[in-house]
């Protein structure tokens, strides 16, 4: 198989044992002599997995008996919605950090009250606002933590007055984070715990119940807080490679260890766009994100954009290309990128400011 760096800001690239146990249980899921995708749901092979995949989500983040872990069809778009739904009564707060901080707060606009308490839209999103009040007086403060398009993140869990809802597509098992500090935490699984067509639902149990809309009922967390996530069929073979995903994080050592490595990846690729005269980072420094590494050609050198790509290409980087809403470049080195494919992409950038400074 032809050997490339995947850089795919999702779905994203998963590690080899996950896709190896895939491929076999495609062909014979836990001896049954079927496929993952033919088996039951309600088999007893099927609810190993189920519960071997929440119990490994509660250890790996030391997640608080307060708190349910949900899997879900729909993807974070959808629980943009679920967020609203569940959460807004009065009135709710967004940080406003990129395309998708703004998609989930126009789904709460349709439900009520929901406004940008600070945003960054002044200067496309290059930086995480500071300095905002929270008002005591929303039913919430939405946040997103990572933001791919524009490689922003806040790498931290923020000490917060009111409940406090994230968005962690990007970040999620990147790092540790103190659950006890979040209402309710959400994401795809699609950009670091998994394939597409699965999301998750960290949830504050107690947090529920507080809104006197109706809420349809496939919408309402605590249909699946009560039907265990199999309410209905659930995305069985996503949430497989999602187990899968989880079991190959535990065993090199959990968050804290791939935090570290998460951290030299992305210094590695920064130093080189700091060094290299030919590009330049689009986020401030104090916010680079260290799952989405965004760049640019540096000034005077824009014409060679696609030169560079077509250079990239040729040497078995995929997926560099930014964001067609903001063009340039975007690195997506998510857990299971391999730190030797971010250097073969440093390597690939002094290569070519080598060759065209000659």
């Amino acid at each position: 198989m032809k050997k490339v760096h995947n850089f795919n800001a999702g779905p994203c690239i998963l590690p080899d044992q996950a896709i190896e146990n895939a491929i076999d249980a495609l062909k014979d899921f836990a001896g049954t002599g079927m496929a993952v995708i033919e088996v039951s749901h309600r088999s007893k092979e099927w609810q190993a997995v189920m519960d071997e995949c929440r119990a490994l989500w509660k250890e790996l983040l030391n997640i608080p008996d307060t708190h349910e872990v949900l899997f879900l069809g729909g993807g974070a778009s959808m629980e943009f919605l679920y967020v609203a739904m569940n959460f807004l009564e009065r009135k709710a707060a967004y940080l406003e950090t990129g395309v998708w901080a703004k998609k989930a707060l126009k789904e709460a606009k349709g439900l009520g009250e929901a406004y940008a308490i600070a945003s960054s839209a002044d200067s496309t999103y290059s930086y995480i606002p500071k300095g905002y009040e929270i008002p005591s007086d929303i039913d919430y403060l939405h946040i997103t933590t990572n933001n791919t398009i524009y490689g922003t993140e806040i790498p931290y869990d923020m000490d917060c007055p009111v409940p406090l809802i994230a968005d962690m597509s990007s970040d999620i098992m990147s790092r540790p984070v103190d659950v006890s500090k979040y209402a309710l935490i959400y994401g795809g699984a699609q950009k670091n715990v998994g394939p597409a067509g699965v999301s998750f639902a960290i949830v504050r149990k107690d947090a529920l119940g507080k809104v006197s809309r109706y809420i349809p009922t496939m919408l309402d967390y605590r249909t699946h807080i009560d039907g265990e996530s199999m309410f209905n069929t659930p995305p069985v073979f996503p949430i497989f490679v999602m187990n899968e995903t989880l079991k190959w994080l535990k065993g090199i050592g959990g968050v804290e260890a791939i935090n570290r490595i998460n951290k030299e990846k992305a210094a590695l690729l920064y130093d080189e766009i700091d060094r290299n005269s030919m590009f330049t980072g689009t986020a401030a420094k104090e916010d680079r994100s260290i799952m989405n590494v965004c760049f640019v050609m540096a000034p005077g050198y824009e014409n060679l954009q696609d030169e560079f790509m077509a250079f990239a290409k040729d040497r078995g980087m995929v997926g560099i290309k930014g964001h067609r809403s903001v063009g340039g470049f975007r690195a997506s080195i998510y857990n299971a990128c391999p730190k030797e494919s971010v250097q073969a992409l440093v390597d690939c950038m002094a290569e070519f400011e080598k060759l065209k400074k000659q």
